[in-house]
């Protein structure tokens, strides 16, 4: 069967990822603050924002500014949104794909991140659409929010493609029928996209 879609993980593939374990890590030390108190209330608020139920605002109240600091939620934002770097052998595997084959993202990511991301880095240039944990209401890895996308994307599993970076979103994607690629280098994708007949 012919590939007519191919779905791309944004955190770890097209770009860094945006607000997992290493960029909290390095955003709480540079602002001084404690890793375990923080990933205590992060624990019981990220899904929550990663479902779209909650705002950046609202998450950061619960999980920093729920006590007075030296710094304001507008600093901690922008150094978060910082963490958010190209990787631009992979975003080169996409422009190349571009025009040629409907590509959509499909990602966990809360709005406010997801928003950012998406402007700053002009992925709406080659995606026609962004299939994300925010707007579905579902996270990866749940077979619900793969079969979601395909719903949406008006394609059969067989004829789509996810390309992500964690084994276990690959293998869900698979389990519904989906072709899946694991990213780990853009040599290698390239070379798993001819396979599949993507080029």
């Amino acid at each position: 069967m012919t590939i007519k879609a191919v779905f791309w993980d944004i955190g770890g593939v097209l770009l860094t990822n945006g607000w997992d374990r290493e960029q909290r890590a390095d955003v709480l030390k540079r602002f001084g603050l404690d890793p375990a108190e923080f990933t205590e209330r992060h624990k019981l608020a990220a899904p929550e924002l990663e479902l779209g139920r909650m705002t950046l605002a609202e998450y950061l109240e619960q999980t920093l500014f729920y006590t007075p600091r030296d710094f304001s939620p507008g600093e901690f934002r922008a150094a978060m949104e910082a963490e958010s770097q190209p990787h631009a052998d992979a975003l080169a595997v996409a422009g190349d794909l571009s025009g040629r084959w409907r590509m959509y993202s499909l990602n966990n990511e809360g709005h406010d991140l997801n928003d950012h991301r998406i402007k700053t880095f002009g992925l709406h240039e080659f995606l026609l659409g962004f299939f994300t944990s925010c707007y579905l209401g579902v996270m990866k890895p749940n077979p619900r929010i793969y079969r979601l996308a395909l719903q949406l994307a008006n394609v059969r599993p067989e004829e789509a493609l996810m390309i992500d970076d964690r084994s276990q979103n690959a293998e869900a994607a698979r389990s519904v029928g989906m072709n899946a690629v694991q990213y780990r280098d853009a040599a290698q994708l390239r070379e798993e996209l001819a396979a599949l007949g993507v080029q």
